[in-house]
């Protein structure tokens, strides 16, 4: 399968036989825009299909990491420099997690941000049509950083493009840099992430750039997981101690005329009814 940048690099587990055997085996696939956003956003799929012959687990980087932040021991790096050793890192976390297929397609943010250009695109069409998964975890379009949306809409792009038999049947939206502890518990789509704790942190822990660079993204997304099992039901005891919060984006990709933007915004118009709703109840009359 061609890619159109020509650093990519694809992992494969060494029982493959080639990229299509591999692709063919894939049942749950995140596609993220930097190295560790997969692990941050799908570990219930990756626990799900760890050492199954059954299932298989792929994660795709869609940018190339030079413009991480960095400091410590990696503050003198250029960004080439950099941007192997985030390579190597996503590569280490792939063979930790018993990874089915880790693609990197090392494109510039700046290129997944333009919205004319069609390599991006392009590649996550043929990406698509290879894996079929069943699951398809992807960044939210609440999210907060730029780069996470750009990927988000060539993500849905890509899938509209393909016949809609083709399409994933089950879309989820992840947390990354915006929780989604305000969608409504009708709209929450529950991720657990208690199985293979050892995992989660051995996952997180993979990618040293980060964590010694200045951002423990190790321990925020661990805390933030036992936080959201913690403080879902008020008046229940925990049904689990670990979990992530999605949102179903399978209309979005299943419904071309229907906008993202208007998609998400009508979530949030929910969330500003319920609190509105909520706080007039309580009130004193007048």
């Amino acid at each position: 399968m061609k890619f159109f940048q020509p650093g990519h690099d694809l992992y494969l587990p060494a029982e493959s036989r080639s990229a299509a055997d591999a692709f063919a085996r894939i049942t749950h696939l995140c596609v993220a825009a930097h190295q560790d956003d997969v692990e941050i956003m799908a570990h219930t799929a990756i626990a799900h299909c760890f050492g199954r012959a059954d299932r298989g687990f792929a994660g795709v980087v869609v940018t190339n990491g030079s413009g991480s932040p960095r400091s410590g021991v990696y503050a003198g790096l250029t960004d080439e420099q950099m941007r192997a050793v985030r390579r190597d890192e996503q590569r280490a976390a792939a063979a930790v997690g018993r990874y089915g297929a880790c693609l990197q397609l090392d494109h510039p943010s700046a290129l997944v941000k333009d919205g004319a250009r069609d390599e991006v695109r392009g590649d996550l069409r043929r990406l698509f049509a290879a894996t079929r998964p069943h699951w398809l975890y992807l960044h939210n379009p609440a999210d907060k950083h730029d780069t996470h949306i750009a990927v988000f809409q060539r993500c849905l792009e890509a899938l509209r493009s393909l016949p809609v038999q083709d399409r994933p049947p089950r879309v989820i939206g992840c947390e990354v840099w915006r929780d989604l502890d305000w969608l409504g518990d009708d709209r929450k789509v529950a991720l657990p992430t208690h199985e293979r704790p050892h995992l989660a942190a051995a996952l997180l822990g993979a990618f040293d750039s980060q964590i010694a660079g200045g951002k423990r993204y190790d321990l925020a997304v661990q805390g933030r997981r036992l936080a959201h099992a913690t403080f879902h039901q008020p008046h229940a005891v925990d049904a689990a101690n670990s979990l992530t919060w999605g949102v179903d984006l399978t209309p979005l990709v299943h419904s071309d005329g229907l906008d993202p933007a208007d998609y998400i915004a009508g979530l949030i118009d929910e969330f500003r009814a319920d609190v509105h709703a909520r706080v007039r109840r309580f009130a004193a009359p007048r």
